[in-house]
C-alpha cells in the first residue's frame, strides 16, 4: 500500500499498481528516478512558513487601507524544498532540448544559446521601457537594425514592431487596412479566409469588426483562384492567406492572387506563421503582399510556448506603411536613431498612424534574440534554414507515407510540414490513440485535427535543426505506431503507459477543468 506522507499525502495509484509496468510496488508512488510530485500545498500546510521574521513594530502603517485581512494562504516551504518541488517539475516537461518536438505550424525549433547570451548582456536585460531615451540608444538602435533586416528580407516599405505574438500582429495588420479604407471613404465589410487557415485569421478578421467568408480550397490543397475571383467584390476588404499554408504547401497561385484582389480595391494580408520555410527564399513583398506578421519567435528562434514570451512584428506596403501604429523607431539626419510616439509626424511619412498595439515598443529579450540569430546565419545561412527545414519535412512524408496517408502527397513537395490523416487506422483507433502512443515511444505528439479540412489530421513539422539520425530515430517510433494503428492494437486506447499522469478524460478535463487547490479540510 502507498502510505500517506507528514501532511496527509498520499501518491495516487500509479502504472505500477494497476499491472502496466513489472518490477515491484514502491511505498513511494515513485518509479525510480520518475518522482511522484505531489502539489505544492501537499508538501507544506498553510499554517507554516519556511522563514522566520520578527514582529514588526513601530512605524505608521502607510497602506491606506489595503493591509491583508486574512491569512495569505500560500504553503510555508523552506528554500531547499522550494527548489526541490520546482525542479522535480520541471523533469516532467518535454522541451526542445530534450528532443525532437513536432508540433506542425509551430515551428519549435533550437534556440541557439548564442541568442541567450545577447539578450542577457547588460544594456538589454535590463532596460526598463521608461527610462530616458537618452539612456536606451543602443536598444533603440538594436530594434531599428533589427527592423532593417526584416523589410530586407521580405521585400517590403514597413514594419511595425510593437506587436506582441502573431494573433497581435495579425490584428495590427487589419487594423492598417481598415485605417487606409477609412482614408479613401471605402466602407468595405468582408474578409475572405481559406478554408485552411490558422483559427486566428478568421477569429482576428471578426474582432475588427469584419464579416468573414471561407474560400474553397481545390483538390491540390491550394486557394481555388478561381472561387476566390468569383467572390472579389466591391464589399471585400482584403484577404487573409497563409503561405505557406497549413497543408504544408507553397500558394504557387500567390502572385494571381494578390493581383485579382490587388484590381478588386481590396488588400492582402498574409500569415507570416511558416516563413521559416521560405525565409531567404522568397520575398513576400514581391508576391503582392500588403501586410504580414513575423513569428519573431518561430522563424528567428527565439523561444516560446507556454503562453509566451512572443513578438510578431508586421511588415506593411508601402500602400499601408503610413497607417501603422505608433511607436516606432526612425534614424534622422543626426545619424541617431529615435523613438517616435507623436502622431501627425509628417517628417517620417508617417502621418495617419491608427494608434498604439501596446504601451511600449514590444519584447526587448525577443528583439535581441532575433537579431543575434539573423546576423549570425548571414544570407545564406537564412537561405539554408528554409531548405534543410524543407528536406527535413519531405523525408518524413516520404519515410512514413506508406503506413500513414499524405492526402496532399501527390501535390508537390511539402514545404516546412508533412500532413498525413487517420485514414487506413483499424476500426476504433484514432488520431489520439496514436498521439498517446508516441508519448511512451518518448516523443511529444504532433499537431492533432489541425488543419481542419483533413479528418484526423496529423501535422508534423520537424524544423531545420534536426539531424538526420534524430529524423530516423523520430520515423522508426512514428512507424512503429502507424503500424499498431493499422493492425487494430486495442492497448492504443489505454496509452500513455509510461508518462507522469494516465490519460485524461479528454471531455471532463476540458467541460470541468479542476484549476485550483482548495484545502481538503475547508471544503
Amino acid at each position: 500500500m502507498n502510505a500517506p506522507n507528514k501532511s496527509g499525502w498520499k501518491p495516487e495509484m500509479t502504472a505500477a499498481d494497476d499491472g502496466m509496468h513489472s518490477g515491484p510496488q514502491t511505498v513511494t508512488g515513485n518509479r525510480a528516478l520518475m518522482l511522484e510530485e505531489p502539489l505544492i500545498f501537499e508538501l507544506a500546510g498553510i499554517d507554516t512558513t519556511g522563514v522566520d521574521l520578527p514582529e514588526i513594530g513601530g512605524g505608521a502603517n502607510r497602506l491606506g487601507g489595503m493591509e491583508r485581512t486574512a491569512p495569505i494562504g500560500l504553503p510555508g516551504l523552506s528554500e531547499p524544498e522550494t527548489v526541490r518541488h520546482y525542479t522535480r517539475l520541471s523533469r516532467q516537461n518535454y522541451a526542445i532540448d530534450l528532443g525532437l518536438f513536432p508540433l506542425g505550424s509551430c515551428t519549435m525549433k533550437h534556440n541557439p544559446r548564442l541568442n541567450e547570451k545577447v539578450a542577457r548582456m547588460p544594456g538589454f536585460a535590463d532596460v526598463h521601457p521608461l527610462q530616458p531615451v537618452s539612456t536606451v540608444r543602443g536598444a533603440l538602435e538594436v530594434i531599428n537594425e533589427l527592423a532593417f533586416w526584416l523589410i530586407d528580407l521580405t521585400g517590403m516599405h514597413g514594419v511595425a514592431m510593437s506587436p506582441k505574438a502573431g494573433a497581435h500582429g495579425e490584428l495590427c495588420g487589419i487594423l492598417c487596412i481598415r485605417a487606409a479604407l477609412e482614408a479613401r471613404g471605402d466602407p468595405r465589410e468582408v474578409i475572405l479566409v481559406p478554408e485552411s487557415a490558422h483559427g486566428t485569421n478568421p477569429a482576428t478578421a471578426a474582432f475588427a469588426g469584419y464579416r468573414v467568408e471561407n474560400i474553397p480550397a481545390n483538390a491540390d490543397g491550394r486557394v481555388d483562384l478561381e472561387a476566390l475571383k468569383a467572390r472579389l467584390g466591391p464589399d471585400v476588404a482584403a484577404v487573409m492567406i497563409t503561405n505557406p499554408n497549413t497543408c504544408g504547401l507553397f500558394e504557387r497561385d500567390m502572385k494571381a492572387i494578390s493581383d485579382a484582389v490587388h484590381a478588386a480595391g481590396g488588400f492582402v494580408y498574409c500569415d507570416g506563421a511558416n516563413f521559416n520555410a521560405i525565409v531567404g527564399k522568397v520575398r513576400p513583398g514581391d508576391l503582392g503582399v500588403d501586410a504580414m506578421h513575423i513569428n519573431l519567435h518561430k522563424t528567428f528562434s527565439t523561444p516560446h510556448g507556454g503562453g509566451g514570451p512572443g513578438s510578431g512584428p508586421v511588415v506593411l506596403s508601402e500602400a499601408l506603411s503610413p497607417y501603422g501604429p505608433l511607436p516606432f523607431t526612425a534614424r534622422t539626419a543626426d545619424g541617431m536613431v529615435h523613438l517616435v510616439e507623436e502622431e501627425n509626424a509628417a517628417e517620417f511619412d508617417h502621418t495617419q498612424a491608427f494608434g498604439r498595439m501596446t504601451a511600449f515598443h514590444g519584447q526587448m529579450g525577443m528583439f535581441t534574440r532575433a537579431l543575434a540569430y539573423i546576423l549570425s546565419h548571414g544570407a545564406d545561412g537564412l537561405r539554408q534554414v528554409a531548405e534543410d527545414a524543407v528536406l527535413n519535412a519531405n523525408y518524413i512524408l516520404r519515410s512514413v507515407e506508406d503506413l500513414l496517408e499524405a492526402p496532399f502527397g501527390k501535390s508537390g513537395p511539402c514545404m516546412h510540414e508533412a500532413l498525413f490523416s487517420d485514414a487506413g487506422f483499424s476500426e476504433g483507433l484514432s488520431t489520439l490513440d496514436l498521439a498517446k502512443s508516441l508519448v511512451d515511444e518518448g516523443y511529444h505528439p504532433m499537431t492533432m485535427y489541425f488543419p481542419l479540412v483533413v479528418h484526423g489530421a496529423m501535422l508534423v513539422e520537424p524544423t531545420e535543426t534536426e539531424s538526420k539520425a534524430g529524423l530516423d530515430q523520430f520515423i522508426a517510433a512514428l512507424r512503429s505506431v502507424a503500424e499498431r494503428a493499422r493492425a487494430g492494437d486495442a492497448s492504443m486506447k489505454q496509452a500513455p503507459y509510461y508518462a507522469p499522469r494516465r490519460r485524461l478524460d479528454e471531455t471532463l478535463a476540458a467541460r470541468k477543468p479542476v484549476l485550483a487547490w482548495s484545502d481538503p479540510d475547508s471544503a
